[in-house]
């Protein structure tokens, strides 16, 4: 893949592209914390058959230093990133926060994307979320500091990854990151969810997969939620947790490949 960046007056964001004759460009959005190595092995698998794009989201990765990361502002550099590329439509693969950029990003830009593949993400729709869950995103930032930055980034690996090699990738990708500069990453990421949520009405075609053990706080119980509420098929994946797509990648890749047959 070409290493490529855009620049605006937030910061760098850098992304990986390969094009290829095809009916859209993949979108691969990493989750908080994680950065484009989350997906390896499913861009080595898709960039045989599609033009494929994935990034280090901005104040992830490569993409630091970064001023005033929000969603909104994060969709804004994808549509800036799209502009640059040609991009006329995309699948968006979004796994946790980076669903939020994907739901974000459709917001504003529906007729840009082909359809939403989530992993372990959850709902934009502020009806999912109780007084109770609001609070306690707000917690995280004071609650991330009470560990050791070792015991911190272990403890994150551990409860995204069943695998030990979904472990070892994700600690990797925490390795770059203080522990100041993890903390606030963490807040923003929850915190900054908060005021930017609103009513969805998604009308292209959206999976949800969530690993079987996956932990992270309620994400389960909002996917079978809007699996009720909004008819989007739910796929468990066996033998996964948080980052599902590493932990199983077969399983995912499998589904995926359905959902692209599908559209």
């Amino acid at each position: 893949m070409i290493e490529k960046s855009i620049s605006s007056e937030r910061g760098k964001t850098y992304y990986w592209t390969e094009k290829r004759e095809s009916p859209f460009t993949l979108v691969f959005l990493p989750g908080l914390t994680a950065n484009h190595h989350l997906f390896d092995r499913q861009t080595e698998v898709f960039s045989q058959q599609y033009s494929i794009l994935v990034w280090d989201a901005p104040a992830h990765g490569k993409s630091r230093p970064y001023k005033d990361f929000s969603y909104h502002n994060a969709a804004e550099e994808l549509k800036s990133i799209f502009d640059r590329e040609g991009v006329k439509r995309a699948v968006l693969v979004g796994q946790s926060a980076g669903g939020f950029v994907a739901q974000s990003f459709y917001k504003k830009y529906a007729d840009m994307v082909a359809g939403i593949f989530t992993i372990g993400t959850c709902p934009y729709n502020p009806s999912y979320y109780s007084k109770s869950d609001l609070f306690w995103l707000h917690q995280t930032k004071w609650m991330f500091r009470l560990y050791p930055n070792g015991i911190l980034q272990k403890a994150m690996a551990k409860m995204c990854g069943s695998t030990q090699r979904a472990r070892e990738n994700m600690l990797n990708m925490l390795a770059d990151y203080s522990k100041d500069e993890l903390c606030r990453l963490m807040y923003i990421g929850f915190a900054g969810f908060i005021p930017e949520i609103s009513e969805m009405n998604i009308q292209c075609p959206m999976w949800l997969l969530v690993g079987e053990h996956d932990k992270t706080g309620k994400v389960m119980a909002y996917n079978k939620m809007c699996h009720k509420k909004e008819g989007f098929p739910l796929y468990i994946i066996e033998g996964a947790s948080h980052n599902a797509n590493d932990d199983q990648p077969q399983r995912v890749n499998q589904l995926l490949s359905a959902f692209l047959q599908e559209l």
